[in-house]
């Protein structure tokens, strides 16, 4: 099936109906997104949309697992580079996952609404989602609106426990609140996304500049890099050349009356909005004194919800703080998506592939 989870689109595909075989899955994961020509940057041969937010997939199981409904593992094939990249998760993708479930048979559909608790497979973690049921079926129509998704939809309520150190092992992988790389102070920190974060004035920008703008400025791109491969394995990322993690975000006072403006790196092109945990884990640098963001976040007093700005609106994530150690901790953060599933049908993988006697 393919479904709109958040902001992003993706292929939902229960793990029984891939082939078991890694290397063979990988291929067949690629031809279904990305075709089987020589250049997959435009995806005319398959089912992505060239662009890192519709070239994703999730792939969804009954789960095994104690404490757990559904086990849920992300896959982003990676446009223009003929591979794909399992390090992190997706909570876009995340909110289609339990819809996904109860239209495949994977999982009952309980009255008015059907609590699932999901293991993240990428980051060995849980996170419970909430959606509606009336009827014993997936309600997709709602009064419900997200920035970065047109229209409205139902709630789909997700909440992320024990997502610090997803990819990294620790919430800080650096074990400092701030660290200098060419030369450019920069916060690594990991609360469901690997995230690196810059204050856009340290790089001469104002964070406010369009997307399109960021996309062409080749100059800011290549230092972001260069800061990208020498953090990655600063945060145990290893070699991360080849890897969508860590994020790169620019920071800058909010504008909108929210925490903080963000402008994100995914890792090469700048998202028109901010992925789910990426808004996590700017939300938790916030929060945290003596990051990079400390000075530039402007927090409201009293309120669990922060709002973190991006182009194309804002992104509300609520955070469960522990205030009683040195430091603040997070304990569990919460938000809300919606959904829509698109279509449903067969995707038509070339034989040779299915079968491993054919590479791409």
């Amino acid at each position: 099936m393919q479904l709109r989870g958040g902001s992003s689109k993706g292929l939902y595909f229960r793990a029984a109906d891939l082939p078991d075989d890694p290397a063979v899955r990988k291929q067949v994961l690629l031809a279904a997104m990305a075709g089987v020509g020589p250049d997959d940057r435009r995806q005319i041969d398959g089912l992505g949309g060239a662009d890192p937010l519709t070239s994703k997939v999730a792939i969804v199981s009954p789960s095994q697992r104690p404490g757990a409904d559904l086990d849920y593992e992300f896959v982003q094939v990676v446009v223009g580079a003929n591979t794909t990249d399992g390090t992190q998760n997706c909570g876009n993708l995340l909110a289609g996952v339990v819809p996904f479930a109860i239209e495949a048979g994977l999982l009952p559909a309980t009255a008015n609404e059907t609590c699932a608790r999901v293991f993240l497979v990428n980051s060995e973690s849980i996170c419970e989602v909430v959606v509606q049921t009336p009827g014993g079926r997936v309600n997709y129509a709602g009064s419900t609106r997200i920035d970065g998704a047109p229209g409205t939809g139902a709630p789909i309520l997700c909440n992320y426990l024990d997502t610090a150190g997803s990819a990294c092992g620790s919430l800080l992988p650096t074990a400092r609140l701030v660290d200098a790389i060419d030369g450019v102070h920069v916060t690594c920190l990991d609360n469901g996304m690997p995230v690196v974060l810059l204050r856009a004035a340290d790089l001469g920008r104002t964070g406010a500049e369009a997307p399109e703008v960021l996309n062409t400025d080749t100059a800011l791109k290549s230092r972001l890099e260069s800061i990208r491969l020498q953090a990655g394995p600063l945060m145990n990322l290893g070699d991360v050349k080849a890897k969508v993690v860590p994020k790169m975000c620019l920071i800058s006072p909010p504008r909108h009356g929210g925490i903080i403006h963000t402008r994100t790196f995914i890792p090469h092109v700048c998202h028109a909005a901010i992925g789910v945990l990426g808004a996590v884990s700017v939300a938790t640098a916030c929060v945290l004194p003596g990051t990079v963001a400390d000075g530039v976040a402007q927090l409201p007093a009293g309120s669990q919800a922060y709002s973190v700005e991006h182009p194309s609106g804002e992104f509300t994530v609520t955070l469960e703080i522990d205030r009683g150690g040195p430091t603040p901790e997070v304990r569990r953060a919460g938000l809300v998506r919606t959904a829509r599933l698109l279509s449903r049908g067969e995707v038509l993988i070339p034989e040779g592939i299915w079968d491993g006697k054919t590479g791409r």
